[in-house]
């Protein structure tokens, strides 16, 4: 805990998903002042903003969890907004973090910025070996453009950035909103729902054929903490659980779980996304000791709770 006694900390995202676990965990290692600046009072796509913000902060770390992100079908109607909102609030923000003498910047990229064809297990190496997913290119572009940034300003600057690479999070207090959910909060919405309403079926997306990663969500903050104490290199870092599951056994999990009694319709006009993902996450347990912990059906199993309870 000694790392963050009067370490003064800006968390962009603070109060989102992630960025509340974060927090938490901050908390708990007794970090000396926590800042969360909200959207409504710090545009972070324009530098006066950030400027502003750092000037009244003083941090001496950055760690940046804010973006605009969303499900394929989201992603499909806004690539022009991600595209443009994350790749100016990240540029921007690792800019003016370097003229403010800035002791380090977390970077927290995404998995869609993986190549669409990547051999599974994806291997950071493997980043450049081609395009991403069409339908969520133009968010893991933006966003896989702060590792471009995090390496050249080290190399110029000497200035401490570093990148992680989480998988998709699920958890408590997810993002349920049928238009812009990620695909374990929309199944599980879609489930519960349709029980409450004794619904004959729902539909899904797609052939349920590819494969996903998940990481629960606690897990993925105590990874950027331990990331924050214990690494200091350019190379970017995976984050993940190292298991891999297919939409179709994802969805006979949530459909168990829930007590859902219909049937699963498949709407094969729709996209499947990227068609198999998982990470190898030996890089973050050799340089900063991160290993999940949270049982995926156990996680799941909250994260429904949380739903049936709290999250409608």
């Amino acid at each position: 805990m000694g790392f963050w006694k009067n370490k003064r900390v800006v968390v962009t995202g603070g109060n989102g998903f992630l960025g509340r676990y974060v927090v938490r965990k901050l908390e708990k290692r007794k970090c000396g002042n926590i800042l969360v600046p909200r959207s409504k009072d710090y545009d972070l796509r324009t530098s006066s903003a950030i400027e502003k913000l750092l000037d009244e902060a003083k941090p001496d770390i950055i760690i940046h969890l804010a973006a605009s992100v969303g499900g394929i079908g989201a992603n499909r109607e806004n690539p022009g907004k991600f595209f443009y909102d994350n790749l100016m609030m990240g540029v921007q923000l690792m800019e003016q973090a370097r003229l403010f003498g800035i002791k380090k910047f977390i970077a927290i990229g995404t998995i869609c910025a993986y190549p669409k064809f990547t051999k599974t297990p994806f291997k950071e190496k493997d980043l450049w070996n081609g395009y991403p997913e069409e339908t969520n290119a133009s968010y893991g572009l933006a966003k896989k453009m702060l590792l471009v940034q995090s390496q050249a300003y080290r190399q110029q600057y000497g200035f401490n950035s570093i990148y992680l690479l989480p998988v998709n999070l699920y958890g408590p207090g997810d993002n349920f909103s049928p238009s812009s959910s990620h695909v374990i909060p929309a199944l599980i919405k879609k489930c519960v729902d349709a029980k409450r309403r004794g619904e004959k079926s729902i539909t899904v997306w797609g052939t349920g054929k590819p494969t996903r990663e998940f990481l629960y969500v606690e897990d993925a903050a105590r990874a950027i903490v331990l990331a924050c104490e214990k690494y200091n290199k350019s190379e970017p870092v995976n984050v993940g659980s190292g298991l891999e599951i297919s939409i179709k056994d994802l969805v006979g999990l949530i459909v168990s779980f829930t007590g859902f009694q219909g049937k699963v319709i498949w709407d094969k006009t729709k996209p499947d996304g990227q068609p198999k993902r998982r990470l190898d996450i030996s890089r973050a347990k050799k340089e900063f000791g991160f290993k999940a912990t949270t049982d995926f059906k156990a996680g799941l199993q909250k994260t429904i709770y949380w739903y049936q309870t709290q999250g409608s």
